[in-house]
């Protein structure tokens, strides 16, 4: 490693990567829209900063300064949640023929919208930077299979597939490894015992950082954990 990391969402699972990075010895930039998620941050020892993963130009920036600071960045993690419009009715939308439009916005287009924004942004920078980069775009079982009453969050997650292997294919020719990681499971709260159906937030940390640390000879641009208590469809 040579540069920094910066992590957009640090709550949760985005708190036990920026601590799983930092320990392996990553400066580490934890990104943030919450004062408390931010002051958690700061205090495992990451700087904190202000940001909104929504934003391509927010993003740039946060990008600029930390390359700015630390010579270079060679690794972005997106494990912020993206939620957009009105999310009170039904969780995952609800059945399609009831769901209110205004569900769609929240469900389906904002994670999408999320994603597009964090690797257009990303992907620019990592482009103009050069050099190898690792870009790892979070989401959910719901990329891989939609449910009933759910399929406005399938959408949501299967427009984040698309995005981020589209974008794997497009920076590969540059030498940037762009990474999409599928966790098919609820995720347990960072310091309490997961149930067999979660999965461990410090897992999945660890499964950011094998990520990270493939070289070009091992490059892979998706990666699915299922706990073993979780029903697995292959």
């Amino acid at each position: 490693m040579t540069g920094a990391a910066v992590v957009f969402g640090a709550r949760n699972l985005g708190r036990a990567v920026i601590e799983d990075l930092m320990d392996s010895g990553w400066p580490v930039i934890a990104v943030a829209r919450s004062e408390a998620t931010l002051a958690g941050a700061a205090f495992a020892g990451a700087t904190a900063r202000p940001g909104d993963v929504t934003d391509p130009d927010d993003v740039a920036a946060i990008l600029a300064e930390a390359a700015a600071r630390h010579g270079r960045v060679d690794v972005v993690v997106n494990a912020a949640s993206a939620y957009g419009g009105d999310r009170t009715g039904p969780f995952g939308g609800g059945p399609i023929a009831d769901a209110a439009p205004e569900a769609f916005d929240a469900w389906a287009a904002a994670p999408a919208r999320s994603a597009f924004a964090f690797l257009r942004a990303a992907g620019r920078f990592a482009r103009e930077q050069g050099g190898p980069c690792t870009l790892v775009q979070v989401t959910g079982g719901s990329a891989r299979r939609p449910m009933p009453g759910r399929g406005l969050w399938a959408a949501g997650a299967f427009g984040v597939r698309a995005i981020t292997l589209a974008a794997a294919q497009e920076l590969r020719p540059h030498g940037i490894h762009c990474a999409l990681l599928i966790v098919d499971a609820g995720i347990a709260p960072v310091g309490t015992a997961p149930s067999p159906s979660q999965a461990d937030p410090r897992d999945l940390a660890r499964a950011v950082r094998f990520l990270a640390e493939q070289g070009p000879q091992a490059a892979t641009h998706e990666l699915q954990v299922t706990p073993l208590g979780e029903t697995w469809v292959p």
